[in-house]
């Protein structure tokens, strides 16, 4: 299947990704395979076969209100909240629909490859190079199904159109990590070496950072649903297998770093670089991004900025996620100084009091959302979060929580970008460097603890460095206030999974790393979203007839409310709670279920009964 030129060098991809449905149909004929008696012949027709992968793969910025891409995803997590609660939180999946595995159905046409690759001829470093993008994308793939699924059925080979050849036992885990760890280790050592995006392909640094990536996330998974003794890790594995898994996570991210090759973005504005990096239009020599996917107005955008450029899109940033950030001088935020800034409406988020990671991904009162030439009425950002449909029309422009996300809203596009369908053109980063050491000091802190301080706080500077923080402090930094989530954490791990939470804040990246550290019982299950201070700060005092919501704020009501808090009436401070009005007990995430999606039951037939139901449903 050929992509055109000009798609496949902006990689402007229609993606079937993570969370996409559809049916694993392994006996069809491959896609993308070419009809002639010695296929994959030559360097052009493997060229044009391994392009289908890359339309069809990576992750995607957001079309759609509330829907699946990379600034929304974190809608899965403690992060954000929306405006209806996602399925994944309050425990609504259901078997019956529950969907087969797509990504099987393109795992059969890279195994078709594979079966081929023997007959192309030509120069063989190309070959080398289409060869390694194969082996990454049917990671790539197999990963995805590990995240959902757990334990499935590995298959590197076509099989036979015979319902015999489907009946396969899934297998655990573990193993098939460790096949997708040898895949990456092919790819690593068949792909290019590149220093920059420019080509718009996969390289060497792009396969060491997923391996960084696939073996942090299995190596942490096991050891903490194992150390909780629940049903999603794999039996009987051992410490020494599960510090494997950490030792390739830190040996593949050094590998990356000792390249030095890359380097954190940083024009020396502590206050803009941070967010400038994901509204770049055109990343292709950007230091920090190993691989990412262009969007381009004229063929295709996306509707991030469309949807969030009046401080609404549905979305809203949580409290939780905003007292994570560390002061200025780079202590915790909590106690009598948190309480006097919440008392007025973004005061909380000054650059001068606060980590200026923060002010670059929410937006403050009077931020400019969108370009100069717009209706004057809607260019900054207003003094409240636009929070009920009341205040903010059409629907689209409201904020469940009254944080509003800033990063990745393109405030100098055209107007069009800012207003029309899909012109959006923020990219969709795919791996940076950024996550490489956070995965680097991640691993270090779970094999080493407090003897990798020095070792952590060296990787991690660069990060400070570009939003003009101290460096690490692990004892400054260190949170044992009993209401903190990770308090019973040793300092080093704590501090580190808190940058890490930073860092990629709305990147789709939380929901995973709380599902490997088998946290959800602590951040999730039974837990009320909350979002900003509204009883005890002065955005309660604008809800009048002459004030910003104009009296149209209900709340405490019998019926007609469109605002839920939380506490009592008469409580001193309450903040506002988005899914309390159906959640008022919590969110009801089962961690005894929903760690892992459900297996479809055309899934079970198919297989002949092979595979089993995942633990709870």
């Amino acid at each position: 299947m050929m992509m055109k030129t000009n798609i496949m060098k902006h990689l402007i991809l229609f993606a079937v990704i993570a969370l996409s449905f559809g049916c694993a149909d392994l006996n069809q004929e491959p896609e993308g395979a070419l009809t002639s008696s010695n296929p994959i012949s030559s360097v052009s027709e493997l060229q044009k076969y391994v392009n289908q992968f890359y339309e069809e793969t990576f992750r995607i910025q957001p079309a759609n209100l509330q829907t699946i891409g990379i600034a929304f995803d974190d809608q899965y997590s403690d992060n954000m909240a929306c405006s209806s609660v996602p399925s994944l939180l309050d425990g609504t999946r259901s078997v019956s629909s529950a969907a087969s595995p797509a990504e099987y159905t393109k795992i059969r046409s890279l195994n078709f490859l594979f079966a081929n690759i023997n007959n192309c001829k030509g120069n063989q470093a190309d070959i080398d190079q289409y060869t390694g993008e194969a082996y990454f994308f049917r990671a790539y793939y197999y990963f995805n199904m590990v995240c959902k699924y757990g334990d499935i059925t590995w298959i590197d080979r076509v099989l036979d159109a015979s319902s015999e050849q489907m009946k396969l036992k899934r297998d655990s885990r573990a193993d098939v990590i460790d096949h997708i760890l040898s895949d990456l280790d092919n790819a690593i050592n068949l792909l290019s070496t590149k220093s920059n995006s420019s080509t718009m392909r996969l390289h060497k640094d792009v396969a060491l950072a997923f391996k960084s990536r696939v073996a942090l996330f299995e190596g942490t998974w096991q050891k903490y649903h194992k150390a909780k003794n629940d049903p999603f890790f794999t039996a009987g594995i051992t410490d020494a297998r599960i510090n494997n898994y950490l030792e390739q996570a830190r040996d593949a991210a050094l590998a990356v770093i000792q390249s030095g090759r890359w380097k954190i973005y940083s024009t020396s504005n502590p206050l803009t670089d941070y967010k400038n990096l994901f509204i770049t239009k055109d990343l292709s020599t950007n230091s920090e991004v190993l691989f990412w996917k262009k969007y381009d107005a004229k063929v295709v955008g996306n509707n991030v900025t469309r949807y969030c450029n009046k401080g609404g899109g549905n979305i809203g940033l949580t409290l939780s996620l905003v007292n994570d950030y560390l002061t200025r001088d780079g202590r915790i935020f909590t106690g009598a100084e948190r309480d006097e800034a919440q008392k007025t409406y973004g005061k909380e988020l000054d650059p001068t009091l606060r980590d200026p990671r923060l002010c670059q991904t929410v937006a403050r009162p009077g931020e400019r959302l969108r370009p100069l030439t717009s209706n004057a009425a809607y260019i900054y950002m207003p003094e409240f979060s636009p929070i009920i449909t009341e205040i903010a029309l059409p629907v689209m422009w409201a904020n469940p929580t009254g944080y509003s996300l800033l990063k990745f809203i393109e405030v100098d596009c055209t107007d069009a970008a800012a207003d029309d369908e899909l012109k959006g053109e923020c990219p969709a980063i795919q791996f940076r460097y950024a996550e490489v050491l956070l995965n680097y000091a991640e691993a270090l802190a779970e094999l080493e603890g407090a003897s990798a301080q020095e070792k952590i706080a060296k990787a991690l500077q660069p990060l400070r460095d570009r939003v003009g923080m101290p460096g690490i402090d692990f004892q400054r930094e260190y949170n044992t206030d009993p209401d903190y989530p990770f308090h019973h954490l040793e300092a080093t791990l704590q501090v580190v999974r808190r940058e890490r939470r930073i860092e990629l804040a709305c990147e789709g990246i939380r929901m995973f790393d709380i599902f490997r550290w088998a946290a959800a019982d602590i951040l999730i299950a039974n837990k009320e979203m909350l979002g900003a201070l509204f009883t005890g700060s002065n955005m309660e005092a604008a809800n009048t007839a002459g004030g910003y919501f104009k009296g149209n704020l209900i709340y405490d009501k019998p019926t007609g409310n469109n605002l839920y808090l939380s506490g009592k009436p008469g409580d001193a401070k309450r903040y506002i709670s988005p899914y309390k009005g159906v959640c008022p007990n919590g969110l009801t995430f089962n961690v005894n279920r929903d760690y892992l999606y459900p297996i479809s039951l055309d899934e079970i037939a198919l297989t002949g009964n092979m595979w089993k139901q995942n633990p709870g449903w």
